[in-house]
């Protein structure tokens, strides 16, 4: 970062904050014919005479006058490409006429500004949005609102997410702010609307005699996670209410409402879970580095380090491929650390001889791969580390063998408790059938644009592509004995399901005990690297 004079400081002001937009358009990215392809898909799948409405991501501020390297809204990013923030996207479900002409969509973007573009890089502006990203028409997002020719009342549907958190204040969220506050006043946005509100109003709109019974039980669960939902007049009349018929009744009092904020998440959820070939091409870049760096880290491992240097050397292996972000917080556990599902701080500094775990992906192209590996520091599994890194091998090896289409992820998932369970028991740490919280997470996500990736959870089909990553965690403490405190073992796999089964994505980063000792005792490119010491 350039240090500046203070006779510039007050031109930093009147710009704004140094704000580290991402302004990238790869040439080895998603083409914009493939973006204009999904709109489509999105649009068949909306109601008639409906709207979408796509917010991008708001500017996040870091510290004082720092913000965060921006990401755009990964929704946003799959139907546009664009990677700008205060931008919004229209979606109509038909062609009709605007502002003169007929469209079915338009996108609102930031202007064209020299000074802004000569501090934070170039902005696409409304002419290069329409060359570079394939709009028919951009509209400068100052015209949002009442200048864009759109009525939104004119619409049956209106679908967009919650807007029900505010954004962050500040002068790089200004023109987000003021549309997202022009949509809200043109749908009059109910001040209390929230996804979990909005789940409950539609699954009472949606029931019927037979399944009235069904929806109070459901509400039941709700009632002590979102209490000031029970006192809604409606929603209570409806539990409270004697039968099924009365239900109904209650039911009819409930308006219309023309704002829908839960289908747009159902309808991107269904496109975004089977990935086109192009999309594979870039996670399997993503997921091929990422497993080049936990071999390296394999190589370059040993007694001494510490959890950052070798969250670094992971780092470092993405950023020489040209990998431009991590796709989450980089994990990297040593000991009991890594019984901490999420632990970021990475700040353990004398690595000895306990598991290392180190879940981390590379971002390319926006696309994150999720690859983890449970690694002995000092290159060799004792027997206890060995026979609990064995249960999690056989428990993956499990779900990939049955992965292919038309298998569930429940299916995957109970096929590596099952051999998790057992193999606990006949090791003495658990009773035969004894619940317990040594694998507390679930076995499979979908990755994508996000690590956590929209999908649903449907049987399995040719293009999805996701995670198989059973785990065994045994904090100190635990009620076992002591010589399996603090062993902590992940092993997760990106798979692609074919017409022919499953398919490893990172499988070229060893997985069985013998393949790890073995490129552990591999020379590492790095052992010449050494610095300065540092006081």
């Amino acid at each position: 970062m350039i240090l500046m004079k203070k006779t510039l400081w007050t031109l930093l002001l009147l710009l704004g904050s140094l704000t580290a937009f991402s302004q990238s358009y790869f040439k080895d990215g998603l083409s914009s014919e493939w973006h204009s392809q999904k709109r489509e898909e999105l649009r068949k799948l909306m109601p008639t005479n409906s709207v979408a409405v796509f917010f991008n991501n708001p500017v996040k501020n870091r510290t004082n006058d720092v913000d965060y390297i921006y990401h755009p809204d990964t929704d946003f990013f799959y139907l546009t490409g664009l990677r700008e923030p205060n931008a919004v996207l229209v979606i109509f479900s038909e062609e009709r006429e605007v502002n003169g002409g007929v469209a079915d969509e338009l996108i609102f973007v930031q202007n064209r500004d020299p000074r802004a573009e000569m501090w934070n890089g170039k902005r696409l502006g409304t002419e290069d949005v329409m060359s570079e990203l394939g709009f028919e028409q951009a509209l400068l997002n100052s015209d949002f609102g009442s200048k864009s020719g759109i009525n939104l009342q004119d619409f049956d549907k209106i679908l967009t997410f919650s807007l029900s958190e505010g954004i962050e204040e500040s002068s790089n969220n200004e023109p987000l702010i003021t549309m997202v506050n022009d949509f809200k006043t043109a749908t009059a946005y109910p001040d209390k609307l929230t996804e979990a509100s909005a789940q409950i109003y539609a699954m009472i709109k949606n029931s019927d005699l037979e399944t009235s019974d069904r929806v109070v039980q459901m509400l039941k669960r709700y009632e002590s996670q979102y209490p000031e939902m029970m006192e809604d007049p409606l929603v209570s009349s409806y539990m409270n209410a004697e039968s099924p018929e009365k239900r109904m009744v209650v039911k009819e009092e409930m308006p219309e409402q023309k704002l829908d904020i839960t289908a747009l998440a159902s309808m991107m959820a269904t496109l975004r879970e089977i990935k086109t070939p192009e999309e594979i091409a870039l996670l399997k870049k993503a997921v091929m580095i990422s497993a080049v760096g936990q071999i390296e880290v394999m190589k370059a491992a040993k007694v001494g380090m510490t959890e950052r240097e070798i969250q670094g050397v992971h780092e470092f292996i993405y950023k020489r491929y040209g990998a431009e972000e991590l796709g989450y917080p980089s994990i990297v556990g040593g000991g009991n650390n890594g019984c901490i599902l999420h632990y970021i701080e990475n700040d353990k500094r004398d690595l000895t001889d306990r598991l290392l775990l180190m879940d981390l992906g590379a971002e390319w192209r926006g696309y994150t791969a999720d690859v983890t590996r449970t690694i002995p520091i000092n290159g060799k599994f004792n027997a206890e580390e060995k026979a609990i890194y064995e249960l999690v091998y056989q428990a993956q090896e499990a779900g990939i063998v049955i992965s292919k289409p038309g298998t569930t992820f429940q299916e995957i998932d109970a096929a590596g408790r099952e051999i998790i369970n057992k193999g606990l028991a006949k090791l003495g740490i658990i009773k035969e059938g004894e619940s317990h919280m040594y694998f507390p997470h679930g076995t499979s996500h979908h990755i994508g644009l996000d690590v956590h990736d929209r999908g649903t959870r449907n049987p399995l089909q040719e293009g999805m592509v996701f995670t198989i990553e059973p785990g065994i965690y045994i904090p100190e403490g635990s009620d076992c004995d002591p010589k399996w405190w603090g062993i902590a073992v992940r092993i997760e796999d990106d798979i692609l399901i074919t017409k022919d089964g499953a398919v490893n994505l990172s499988g070229d980063a060893p997985r069985t005990v013998a393949a790890i000792e073995e490129m552990m005792r591999l020379p590492s490119v790095l052992e010449e690297w050494v610095l300065p010491e540092i006081d």
